[in-house]
Formats: C-alpha cells, sequence, structure tokens
C-alpha cells in the first residue's frame, strides 16, 4: 500500500458514509472502514453501503477490525489492531487474495506482524490524535526515520503507512522519513471544505511520487 488511505470518522458534520463520500469525491482510492462501538450488524450494513460508494469510484475497501465483514462484503482486506484477531488467523479465513495490514507503534511489532505475513503497516502514531483511544507514546519524525532505517537493515521491506494526528503540511516532511503512504481521518473532516483538501492532499502525493496502489504479492 502506498499514497493515501482515508480512515472513516464520524463527526458532528459527518457521519460514516458521508465520510466515505468526501474522500471518494476528493480523488482517494483506498479507504479504510473504521466504525467502533456499534453492533456487528449495523457496522455490516453500513460497511455494505461503503462498498457500493467504494465499487463505484472504482475504490477499493478496507474494513477495520471484522475480519468476516471483510468476507461477507468481499472488501480488497481488513486492518487488524493490536487487540483483534492475528494476522495469521485472519489470512486461514481469507486465503491469500485478501489484503491483511497490521498496526505496530515500534520495530518489534513489525518484526512480528512480518512474521505473520502481513501486507502492510499501520505505523503510529505520528503525533497526538482524539480519534484513537489508548494512544501508545508518538513517533514525530525521528521515530519514523529510526523505524524505516531498522526495517530496511532487517530485509524488511513491507510498505509502511504513517497514521495518527497528521495534518497535510507534515506530510513532505513525513515522506522524507521512507515511509511509502500516509492514513489520515481528522486532517480532511476537520478542513472547511473537506473534499477540497483532499484533492489537495492527493495533488500533493502525486508531486511527491507516492502511487495509489496496494496488491496481495
Amino acid at each position: 500500500m502506498d499514497g493515501l488511505l482515508f480512515i472513516t470518522h464520524r463527526t458532528d458534520r459527518y457521519d460514516y458514509l458521508r465520510s466515505v463520500e468526501i474522500a471518494l469525491e476528493g480523488g482517494c482510492r483506498q479507504i479504510q472502514f473504521r466504525m467502533k462501538d456499534a453492533p456487528l450488524g449495523e457496522v455490516e450494513e453500513v460497511a455494505h453501503c461503503a462498498k457500493v460508494l467504494c465499487d463505484k469510484h472504482k475504490a477499493a475497501l478496507y474494513i477495520d477490525d471484522y475480519v468476516e465483514i471483510c468476507r461477507n462484503i468481499n472488501a480488497a482486506g481488513v486492518h487488524l489492531g493490536k487487540s483483534d484477531m492475528a494476522p495469521s488467523e485472519a489470512r486461514m479465513v481469507l486465503g491469500d487474495r485478501y489484503i491483511i495490514g497490521g498496526t505496530a507503534n515500534t520495530f518489534e511489532d513489525i518484526c512480528m506482524l512480518h512474521q505473520q505475513q502481513v501486507d502492510y503497516i499501520g505505523l503510529g502514531p505520528f503525533r497526538f490524535t482524539t480519534t484513537k483511544k489508548n494512544l501508545s507514546p508518538v513517533l514525530g519524525l525521528e521515530g519514523y526515520r529510526v523505524i524505516v532505517n531498522r526495517c530496511r537493515e532487517n530485509g524488511i521491506f513491507l510498505p509502511i503507512l504513517a497514521i495518527g494526528g497528521i495534518t497535510i503540511a507534515d506530510i513532505p516532511g513525513i515522506m522524507q522519513t521512507g515511509v511509502s503512504g500516509i492514513a489520515l481521518s481528522s486532517a480532511i473532516l476537520s478542513a472547511e471544505n473537506p473534499v477540497e483538501e483532499t484533492r489537495k492532499i492527493m495533488e500533493l502525493t502525486v508531486n511527491l511520487g507516492i502511487n495509489q496502489k496496494m496488491e496481495r504479492v
């Protein structure tokens, strides 16, 4: 995975589906559907609607946490947090054609996920964010540089997405650390014009040479 990944989020202004529409209208083609603290049936219903929207825009939808929902709606893949199902177990459920990502906060986390053959890493947080409970210590630019370099030194070349409190102004510096892309939520939805903000971020990623592509290899 590389480029921009938008993570759904509900705000006072936008519900989950509208947040998906905003990102798609702004040109983002990688959406992670994250809907915490809701009944499973409701999550699957809204996720299915999000999948319809993504299909219309030829975008990939990744389900946060819920492996069965990923399979049921035929999403592109699933993202697993540290307290979710183990990636190796998810692979047994989903098979090889689905993309599986995992959350990491340290180099040691990445090593563990690499052993479980995930397809990409969500590494963070970059800075403090209110959209995530039980936040780990922030990494900052130096944290990303150190971890990316250690990965390369140890032969780990998984795509790494920076996540956590990132703004558009942070993107050039973050990309210089060697990560493959960025994951955003609040930076887009809190903008005065979130669709236009998404377009600006997409244009910036193109100018930085970041492509929108993720595949099972």
